[in-house]
C-alpha cells in the first residue's frame, strides 16, 4: 500500500469516518551542492517517491487532531490560542508550519482532524523533516484556501524547522518538495529561488544506499558548520560564500587559513561546491556522464577532508559503488552529513551489480545491513485523490 491509501486508510479507522482529502509531499536526494543552500548558493536535487502523506477533514472549530500513524502517537492544539513547543519533536514540525503560517495569513483558524505517515527513512538524509512540513503546509493551505505559493510554503517550512525545531537548515529541502519536476534534477539558485530542471539522463538510474547510520541535525555539529562558513564570509566581506569565486578564494586563502583552520576548509568546500553545481549542469546538457561521475566524486572527496561530514561507513559505500559504477556515473554522500545515504547516478545494466556488491561487502565491513532503493525523479507536493 502507498503512504496515501495507509493514511486514508488509517483515517478512517481512527476517526470514524472518511477523510476529506489527502496530501503527499515528497522526499528528496541531492545528487550534488552540499552545504550550500544556507550559504546562498547552487544545489541540483530531485523529488523522489518516497514520501509523507496527510489525510485530512475539517472540523467546525480551531482545534488541530493530528495522529503520526507511524509512532502511534498524537497532538491537539487550537489555532485560536498561542500555542508553544510540543515536548514530542515531531510535533514542533507540525506546530511550526502552523505557526508561520499563521504569521503569513493571521486569519487562518480552521480546525482540522488529520493523519500523517511516511515512507520516507527517518533520519537517513532524504528530507523526511522537509516532506512533513511542506505536506503539513500544503494542508493549510488547502484547509483555508490560502493564497500561498509553492515556494511561500517552502520558506515556511524553513522557518520552522530554524525558529521552532532548532536546525539551521538551508532551504533546498522544502524548495526540492514543493517544486520537484517529473523525471528532472532541479537545479536551485538558493538566493534567487530561482529552478533550472535538467532531465534526468537517459538509461540511468537513480540509486540511494542508506548507511543505517542515523543523524540527528538538530545536534550542534550542522549548527557549527553553518557558523564556520559565516566567519568565512565575514572575511572576504561578503553577504554569504556564495559571492566569492574559485580565484578569489585562492587568492586569500592563506590568509584565511592563518586566521581560522577551520573557516578556510568549510569555504574551500562551499566555494568549490558551488562551481561543482554550475559544471554538473553542463555535464548533464552535454550529456558527459564521466564528467558528472568526476564531479560527484570531488564533492565526496571535499565532504570528507574539507567539510568533514562522512563517516567511515557512508565513505567506504562510496568506495563500493565506484567500482561498481565505473566512470560513466557517479556515487557521492547525500544530506547533511554523520549517516545518513549515499546516492548513485547508475547505468541501468550496471543496477544489479552494484547492488550485489554492495550486498556482499557491506555488512561484512561494517556489522550493518545496508537499505537499497531505486528512485526515480518525481513531482513536488500535490493533492491526490
Amino acid at each position: 500500500m502507498t503512504p496515501q491509501q495507509i493514511s486514508q486508510q488509517k483515517f478512517t479507522e481512527h476517526y470514524g469516518y472518511n477523510a476529506e482529502q489527502t496530501v503527499f509531499a515528497p522526499g528528496r536526494v541531492n545528487i550534488i551542492g552540499e552545504h550550500t543552500d544556507y550559504n546562498d548558493g547552487f544545489v541540483m536535487p530531485c523529488a523522489i517517491n518516497y514520501g509523507m502523506a496527510v489525510s485530512f477533514s475539517k472540523r467546525d472549530d480551531s482545534i488541530w487532531r493530528v495522529y503520526a500513524i507511524d509512532i502511534d502517537e498524537q497532538d491537539e492544539f487550537d489555532l485560536s490560542q498561542d500555542f508553544t513547543q510540543s515536548k514530542h519533536k515531531w510535533a514542533n514540525y507540525v506546530r511550526g508550519v502552523v505557526k508561520y503560517v499563521q504569521e503569513q495569513c493571521p486569519d487562518f483558524k480552521q480546525g482540522a482532524n488529520l493523519v500523517m505517515t511516511s515512507d520516507v527513512p527517518m533520519s537517513s538524509g532524504l528530507s523526511s523533516s522537509a516532506a512533513l512540513e511542506i505536506s503539513i503546509g500544503k494542508t493549510c493551505q488547502v484547509l483555508g484556501d490560502l493564497p500561498l505559493s509553492l515556494a511561500q510554503i517552502a520558506l515556511i517550512g524553513q522557518k520552522a524547522e530554524n525558529k521552532f525545531v532548532g536546525a539551521n537548515c538551508g532551504n533546498m529541502d522544502q524548495l526540492t518538495s514543493a517544486l520537484g519536476q517529473k523525471d528532472h534534477l532541479i537545479m536551485i539558485d538558493c538566493r534567487s529561488l530561482e529552478i533550472t530542471p535538467t532531465p534526468v539522463p537517459q538509461g540511468y538510474s537513480i540509486a540511494i544506499i542508506n548507511s543505517n547510520v542515523k543523524h540527528d541535525l538538530v545536534t550542534g555539529e550542522y549548527n557549527s558548520r553553518r557558523q564556520e562558513c559565516e566567519q568565512a564570509a565575514k572575511f572576504f566581506g561578503v553577504k554569504a560564500l556564495r559571492d566569492v569565486s574559485p580565484e578569489q578564494f585562492h587568492a586569500r586563502e592563506n590568509e584565511l587559513k592563518a586566521e581560522s583552520e577551520l573557516a578556510y576548509k568549510r569555504a574551500k568546500h562551499v566555494v568549490y561546491e558551488d562551481q561543482r553545481v554550475l559544471d554538473a549542469v553542463q555535464a548533464l546538457k552535454a550529456n558527459d556522464m564521466v564528467k558528472l561521475g568526476q564531479l560527484m566524486g570531488e564533492s565526496h572527496d571535499s565532504m570528507r577532508d574539507d567539510f568533514e561530514i562522512t563517516i567511515p561507513e557512508i565513505d567506504y559505500l562510496v568506495e563500493l559503488a565506484q567500482v561498481a559504477i565505473g566512470k560513466n556515473g557517479g556515487a557521492r554522500m547525500t544530506g547533511g552529513g554523520f549517516g545518513g545515504c549515499i546516492v548513485c547516478l547508475v547505468p541501468n545494466e550496471k543496477v544489479e551489480a552494484l547492488r550485489q556488491l554492495i550486498a556482499d561487502n557491506y555488512e561484512k565491513q561494517t556489522g550493518i545491513k545496508e537499505t537499497f532503493y531505486l528512485c526515480t525523479a518525481s513531482d513536488g507536493v500535490r493533492v491526490v485523490s
